[in-house]
């Protein structure tokens, strides 16, 4: 593929982090989809980006919405170099002030619980498991999950709990890939982030918050061959400071998928083969 444009299919695009990370990965050189259950503000962030961006309206938490997005941008672009697993729901969701009065096991039946599965964790899943093949088949591939801070998934629930489980997955899928030049990172902002997914009844004051920008130049870098070999990672976007050269600022956020760490606590498994 070397000289061929790479196409990026990102979801969630319409929203403010989709949007940043839809623009910068664009202004790195790859043909951008822009994929949202929102046609709307779809179609204003393709609008925004201009050149070969397209907006693809598609609910990702279904099996035929996800086929559906992966056909739509491979008729569009061409096949799929690049998946950003954006999309998500949060505890706003639920009511505004979610982020703050958290709920409760009874507040969250199981007709919620399955919607946050399908959005949060199935969604991501069914993605992966759709373009790798090719990814795989070119011998180039990016997939790059947005999870959340160790401290969310320990303090909500559902979202920190699911949240949780795709990090794991993560490191599982890197670990599958290895050696196949198609990787698997995970990107964080790195706290709670000035947009729409979290209600302006929530409390919290935006004027602390980070702003969506910030993943702009660390998704760029995870989406170009610059990051060739990198993989079973995740970068904290807060970290990222744009004005060191992009491999000092990986030093700087980067650290292992997940928590490889309490893999060593365990005294029966796993054990080298002898």
């Amino acid at each position: 593929m070397a000289g061929q444009q790479r196409v990026a299919l990102i979801t969630g695009g319409g929203g403010g982090i989709g949007g940043a990370m839809c623009a910068a990965v664009s202004a790195g050189g790859a043909k951008v989809a822009v994929v949202d259950r929102d046609e709307a503000t779809a179609r204003r962030v393709a609008d925004g980006i201009g050149g070969s961006a397209v907006a693809i309206a598609a609910d990702v938490s279904t099996e035929d919405g996800c086929a559906a997005a992966v056909a739509a941008v491979e008729q569009a672009l061409g096949p799929v170099d690049i998946l950003v697993n954006n999309a998500g729901i949060g505890l706003s969701a639920l009511r505004p002030d979610g982020e703050r009065n958290l709920p409760d096991l009874q507040e969250v039946t199981p007709e919620i619980f399955d919607r946050f599965i399908a959005v949060n964790l199935r969604g991501p899943f069914l993605m992966t498991r759709l373009v790798t093949p090719g990814m795989k088949r070119r011998g180039w591939g990016r997939v790059v999950n947005n999870t959340t801070s160790f401290f969310t998934m320990l303090r909500t629930f559902p979202y920190g709990a699911l949240k949780a489980s795709l990090e794991a997955a993560s490191a599982v899928w890197a670990a599958e890939l290895d050696g196949s030049g198609v990787t698997v990172n995970v990107l964080v902002p790195g706290g709670p982030t000035d947009t729409a997914f979290i209600a302006d009844g929530s409390g919290m004051d935006r004027g602390t918050m980070l702003k969506p920008a910030v993943m702009g130049p660390p998704a760029a870098w995870l989406a170009s061959t610059a990051s060739d070999g990198f993989t079973g990672r995740r970068i904290v976007a807060a970290f990222w400071d744009p004005a060191l050269a992009d491999h000092r600022a990986v030093a700087e956020a980067a650290s292992p998928i997940g928590w490889p760490d309490l893999a060593q606590s365990t005294r029966v498994w796993p054990k080298e083969s002898t």
